[in-house]
């Protein structure tokens, strides 16, 4: 499994009005833990309860429905959401005195993990749903709300795709003008670290019906940006409509299609299904953004082997070099795992090596943290947390080092941005760079779902700040000239 973790996410999403909201309101609030799967499949939880009436709340103390959609992939992520649903405990039972009900339930990969051992050791909790079974989700609470306790786990992936519901317009509107969209889910890879395989099941295709359908309704719906998603998203394959079998290359290439999507991206990938047709849609396809997580996990070829990886580092190396003849302004992200059982500092100087090779513009970093029942957690030479600590303060410094080095080279350059959002500040717009980086401007430079033109004055640690020169929004064909053409 290749998708990097991130910081724990809020995700409140805001659901259609209909008329059983209108005459019995009922609120939910999720939690969101982990990766940009999650965040999609929060959202998919949402739109499947609106039909039933609920609405969102970002006050849990407010809401009739709490659900923690959970991670496992890092260590005591489960002792995490355990230490939650304490908390959540005490809120349910203070809402039971005022006499409100409040039901209670644990989706995700923890969920998947953990099963019944989740309503014995947290008793509060109501229903415990895994990540294929969320189509399931409203006759589920609605039998939790009757006294029933669940645990809805087992599964076959394909029912998921097949049931998912439709998000609202509303709904959809409502998140922005970015949106994630899953083309495939599971793991065959069975990386020696990782419990993917085990909480997310192998791998499966959405087709590309399905996928090209809820790409035109992300767009009617003002989405200008698409993300693909899978565990290992570029494995995905289906039957195209020329009768041939498709893989992601070609998929990227239909959706391009779809009017009113003007950006596409994936994530996250697996080096072993990076092929030529993908390679070449970096090439050919304007709207594909040159950026790319292709996570290598380790620069050492005994490391890599021990993984379960099933390449080199020179593999690796002559894949990017592919990739980099094809879009030669890509830049590249990845993920790394330092102190895995056995690494000897020979082995982390190779991780630093073919860091150095490759130079990121963006990484994310880890220290080895074993996963029960993977095999990983019952290898010998398990190395000690003083040492992980050193490796990883030294491999973090680098990757930092290099993704400002990026950063300040984009400094003078003009590119196209994406408005997003409000920034923090009063007179702020956010957007993404083609690389995607956080991008600050005037809000004069035009509105929300635009693309424009800007040039970046300077780079912060963690985002770029640009002027802008004009307009180039492809949507609805506006021009704006910036202040200067103005003087």
């Amino acid at each position: 499994m290749e998708q990097n973790a991130t910081p724990e996410i809020i995700s409140h999403e805001e659901a259609p009005e209909t008329g059983a909201a209108r005459a019995a309101p009922k609120k939910v609030f999720v939690k969101t833990y982990g990766c940009q799967m999650n965040v999609y499949d929060s959202q998919r939880m949402a739109d499947a309860l609106a039909a039933d009436g609920y609405r969102p709340t970002e006050a849990i103390e407010d809401a009739d429905l709490v659900l923690l959609n959970t991670c496992h992939i890092r260590e005591k992520a489960a002792e995490k959401v355990y230490s939650e649903l304490g908390r959540i405990r005490r809120l349910k039972e203070e809402r039971a005195r005022n006499g409100r009900e409040t039901v209670i339930g644990v989706a995700g990969c923890v969920a998947q993990a953990e099963g019944r051992e989740i309503l014995r050791r947290a008793p509060a909790v109501d229903l415990v749903i895994g990540p294929q079974t969320y189509h399931r989700l409203p006759s589920v609470v609605s039998r939790a709300r009757g006294g029933e306790k669940i645990v809805e786990t087992d599964y076959a992936i394909e029912d998921k795709f097949e049931h998912l519901p439709a998000p609202e317009r509303k709904a959809v509107r409502s998140r922005g003008v970015t949106a994630f969209l899953t083309v495939q889910e599971g793991c065959d890879k069975f990386c020696t670290f990782c419990v993917v395989p085990y909480t997310r099941g192998s791998e499966v295709s959405r087709p590309v019906s399905q996928i090209v359908a809820e790409a035109e309704r992300l767009a009617e719906a003002g989405v200008r940006e698409v993300t693909l998603l899978g565990q290992n998203v570029n494995a995905w394959h289906g039957e195209g409509a020329d009768g041939r079998e498709w893989g992601l290359g070609e998929l990227l290439f239909r959706l391009a299609e779809v009017p009113g999507i003007e950006r596409l991206r994936y994530t996250t990938s697996h080096p072993r299904d990076m092929d030529d047709a993908l390679i070449a849609a970096h090439r050919d396809l304007p709207k594909l953004m040159p950026y790319l997580h292709l996570p290598v996990q380790a620069g050492s070829d005994r490391i890599l082997k021990a993984m379960n990886r099933r390449h080199t580092a020179k593999d690796y190396l002559r894949l990017i070099d592919r990739i980099r003849a094809a879009r030669p302004d890509i830049a590249m992200s990845g993920d790394f795992i330092v102190g895995f059982p056995g690494e000897t500092d020979a082995d982390f100087e190779g991780t630093m090596r073919i860091v150095r090779e490759v130079g990121y513009a963006q990484a994310f970093s880890f220290k080895y943290s074993p996963r029960p029942g993977t095999p990983g957690a019952d290898m010998k030479d398990q190395v000690a947390e003083a040492v992980k600590n050193e490796r990883l303060q030294r491999l973090q410094a680098l990757l930092t080092e290099q993704q400002r080095s990026f950063a300040q080279s984009l400094v003078g350059t003009t590119i196209d941005l994406l408005l997003e959002k409000p920034g923090r500040e009063a007179g702020q717009l956010v957007g993404r760079s083609p690389w995607l980086q956080p991008v600050i401007v005037d809000d004069g430079a035009g509105e929300i779902g635009d693309i424009v033109e800007v040039r970046i004055r300077q780079a912060g640690p963690n985002s770029l700040f640009a002027d802008p020169v004009r307009s180039i929004d492809l949507g609805k064909a506006r021009v704006a000239t910036s202040k200067e053409e103005h003087v």
